[in-house]
């Protein structure tokens, strides 16, 4: 198994250290070497709750997601092109 990775919310936002005004929480989140994330760090990235979260993947109208070994992950792709494309309340496309 490879090295993950911690992203602050500052490289997420594609700002560099010294940029952030003051006050500015800077959260981390864990990547894996594949691009895979933790619900837990998943939630973090988009801004909500993990109980959120599951809630949409039960409705199918979150990000996608998968399970491997019986956790689940989201990949980072997807986390950006379900926040690009504002699909907070449209169903997933198996």
């Amino acid at each position: 198994m490879g090295l993950s990775r911690d992203i602050g919310a500052m490289e997420l936002a594609g700002l560099t250290a010294g940029v952030a005004a003051d006050g500015i929480q800077q959260l981390r989140v864990t990547v894996l070497p594949d691009g895979r994330m933790s619900a837990e760090s998943a939630a973090i990235y988009l801004g909500i709750s993990k109980g959120r979260l599951a809630t949409w993947r039960m409705e199918g109208i979150g990000p996608r997601w998968l399970r491997v070994g019986g956790r689940i992950f989201y990949r980072r792709e997807d986390l950006d092109t379900f926040i690009a494309e504002g699909r907070e309340n449209q169903p997933i496309d198996s």
